[in-house]
């Protein structure tokens, strides 16, 4: 029995031992706590809505259904209860008294295992989001080829749940914040999602500081200042002339509440329930603490060992110290900064402002909210940048109206007349073409030649071995229409791994194929893992921070693929979209068709 099944039923031990116990010895059996009514209930309300999932004779599941608010009800423990007093409960009837009879004797149901066993376990954990029952869950699992929480609250973002049947603005939204609201109970959260409220936190700490006592330093450290992408807790550190007068004001703020303390060191939850540490020193001990508080263990011990331990009046006086090249937050991961601080050689990383144009977008002619038009416009009136790759899904992605091929040739007439209407902006021809489950690309040769350029992703068959997946993602690598391979691991941060791949493989079949990574931008993905980007471009490849944006307010996402393009090393001139209109332009001519 797994661990599913043992959540899913409630049983105290694993079914097999259970089971053992009790064809071996029945009387010890009589010993285990005995079920609850709301245990059973549950279970019978589970059966109800899979065997609804499952499109199963509706009278059937009308009856479990009932009888699952029947044994609620009870004013007495049904375990007390013979079989034959069970069969006469009002609601129940033998069938499902058979069931319950198996419940309490072996901890779960066949029937149950059995129709478990047929649906994905994240099909499952949907049931417990409030707002959508077995109905919506048919249309999202069935229609929209969605099967676990993280895949749903990513087709939230793009907007692709106001189209399905059932479904509108309204409900979507509700969903997603259901969602948010089990992320944020995991203590864990996105850096997109920690930004809202550090920025705000920050604001008000400033305020009240300066109300208690003038001149006090603050700032945020640990994994926010090195830009992680999945954020424990928040570290503040505070520095003031007067500590206790911070330490005494303490319990006056707002939104923050406070758990434990020790010395220096207060611990509080916020409201949305991520873990904040204030750290409160002596104003002349502030560099040195945001230092100790910022870096990996790794990085600082290694840098303190050559600088002492001060007093500093800045962190550069730190790095100064120990005779090397400032180091920023988002390096020190104990790595190889430091020997590339020593020889003066550290990357100059890539900044916002360094980005050109926006690869990878979605518009209204697939799953996006704004027109081709609106998200061209958006992008040169208000980014101020040169150029837009419009990829709308390929037509595989039926759940995201992907293009046909006549749909294509049209939509290729709508770039052709925004571009000399734009001028001298430019909308790239682009596509998001499915892998295939060989390998294979979603459209012909014939088909594929019509684009400036071809971002090849997996969407579809993700339960991949590490072998199946290398092999799937170097055969689309190997392409000659393929320019960019996206999101390559198709992980969903805080919901789904990802399939494994050999990355070290895949890099160098892009290596030798010419073709771009793309570092997806939504702060869901971050994809490519900032732990293999400096791997790539030590084997020469480029690679695109691309925001994957299906609104306008998508491609502010944008900053979030350079925080962790600049963690993995990245320099302009290895970033595809750092390029220029005319090298853009160039590079496309030139790798288009294998030239």
């Amino acid at each position: 029995m797994n661990t599913r099944s043992l959540k899913t039923t409630g049983t105290i031990l694993n079914n097999r031992i259970r089971n053992t116990l009790f064809q071996k010895n029945a009387s010890f059996y009589l010993f285990l706590p005995p079920m609850e009514n709301k245990t059973i209930a549950r279970s019978l309300r589970l059966l109800s809505q899979l065997m609804e999932l499952h499109n199963e004779n509706p009278f059937k599941i009308k009856s479990i259904a009932n009888a699952a608010f029947k044994v609620d009800k009870l004013p007495y423990a049904i375990s007390s209860k013979t079989m034959e007093e069970i069969e006469k409960i009002d609601g129940l009837g033998k069938s499902t008294a058979a069931k319950v009879a198996e419940l309490l004797q072996t901890g779960t149901m066949t029937e149950l295992q059995n129709i478990l066993a047929e649906t994905p376990e994240g099909i499952v954990e949907m049931l417990g989001i409030k707002g959508i029952g077995p109905k919506k869950i048919v249309v999202i699992w069935k229609d929209l080829g969605i099967e676990n929480i993280g895949e749903l609250y990513y087709a939230c973002n793009e907007n692709r749940l106001i189209e399905a049947k059932g479904f509108g603005l309204k409900t979507q939204e509700e969903i997603k914040k259901v969602i948010e609201f089990k992320m944020a109970a995991q203590g864990k959260f996105l850096y997109a999602q920690a930004e809202t409220l550090v920025n705000t936190l920050s604001a008000e700490l400033e305020i009240w500081l300066n109300q208690i006592n003038k001149d006090t330093l603050i700032s945020v450290a640990g994994e926010y200042r090195r830009y992680l992408e999945i954020i424990n807790e928040l570290d503040f550190v505070i520095g003031a002339e007067d500590p206790a007068a911070i330490v005494a004001g303490l319990p006056l703020l707002k939104d923050l509440i406070f758990e434990q303390q020790t010395e220096n060191q207060y611990t509080a939850m916020s409201t949305f329930g991520l873990k904040i540490q204030l750290h409160i020193y002596p104003k002349a001990d502030f560099y040195l603490s945001l230092f100790k508080l910022t870096g990996n263990e790794a990085h600082v011990e290694e840098v303190l060992k050559l600088a002492g331990n001060g007093p500093f009046t800045n962190e550069n006086a730190i790095y100064s110290k120990a005779g090397l090249a400032f180091i920023t937050p988002e390096l020190r991961e104990g790595l190889d900064e430091i020997a590339l601080a020593k020889a003066n050689q550290l990357p100059e990383l890539i900044t916002y402002n360094d980005l050109k144009g926006s690869l990878h977008n979605h518009s209204t002619w697939s799953d996006g909210v704004h027109t081709l038009e609106q998200m061209a416009i958006y992008c040169k009136d208000t980014l101020n940048l040169e150029y837009l790759g419009m990829c709308d899904h390929s037509k595989s992605a039926f759940y995201a109206n992907g293009l046909n091929e006549q749909r294509i040739f049209a939509q290729h007439k709508e770039i052709d007349a925004l571009n000399e209407k734009l001028a001298p902006f430019k909308i790239f021809k682009g596509i998001e073409s499915d892998i295939l489950n060989d390998g294979s690309l979603d459209y012909s040769d014939e088909v594929l030649k019509t684009f400036d350029f071809v971002v090849a992703s997996v969407h579809s068959n993700l339960r991949m071995d590490e072998e199946k997946a290398t092999a799937r993602l170097i055969k689309a690598v190997e392409n000659p229409y393929t320019t960019i391979l996206g999101h390559p691991t198709g992980r969903l941060l805080l919901s789904r791994k990802g399939y494994p791949i050999a990355y070290a493989k895949i890099i160098d079949a892009c290596a030798a194929n010419n073709v771009v990574i793309e570092i997806n931008a939504n702060p869901l993905r971050l994809d490519l893992d900032w732990r293999w980007h400096r791997y790539a471009l030590e084997k020469g490849v480029l690679l695109s921070i691309n925001p994957d944006a299906h609104r306008m307010e998508g491609f502010r996402d944008m900053h979030y693929g350079v925080y962790i393009g600049r963690k993995g090393g990245l320099q302009a001139k290895q970033c595809l979209n750092a390029f220029t209109l005319a090298e853009i332009t160039a590079f496309f001519n030139t790798v288009k068709h294998g030239i």
